[in-house]
């Protein structure tokens, strides 16, 4: 049987809201499901369901980093949230960084799959203020 109500305090949601947080993602009631949206299902009953701000649903992008990303042909939206996700974790901006922690904000977004948008390189060497080449030493740097 689904619900069409959100348990915010089942044991499932409680769990997987700070990767939603992450991501760039939220839970919706499974009675507001989308053909976009991803249903949770446990125990035969759909808990909720996760939609990716950006994903199909234009008009309820709640950041301002995604809605800019959106408009800009280089990058993407995703790339532009892991960015913020890394200046956040890293508390500071991207460019403020000192040069060590330039490379882990790289290792950083290495692990969490930036590489592997179109024209990523150029994108995260104009966010730490470096150049596209520093920013391939410090791949290889992690890399090997």
């Amino acid at each position: 049987m689904t619900d069409t109500h959100l348990d915010p305090t089942h044991p499932v949601l409680v769990t997987i809201t700070p990767l939603l947080d992450r991501v760039g993602g939220r839970l919706v009631p499974p009675g507001d499901c989308g053909p976009d949206d991803v249903p949770l299902v446990w125990e035969g009953a759909t808990l909720a369901a996760v939609r990716i701000v950006g994903k199909g649903h234009s008009s309820e992008r709640e950041d301002s980093a995604a809605a800019a990303a959106a408009t800009d042909p280089t990058t993407e939206g995703g790339l532009a949230r892991l960015l913020d996700a890394v200046a956040t974790e890293l508390g500071s901006s991207l460019t403020d960084l000192k040069r060590a922690d330039k490379q882990r904000a790289v290792r950083l977004l290495e692990e969490r799959g930036a590489f592997s948008y179109r024209k990523s390189a150029e994108t995260v060497a104009e966010a730490l203020g470096v150049t596209r080449f520093t920013v391939y030493n410090y791949l290889n740097r992690t890399r090997s």
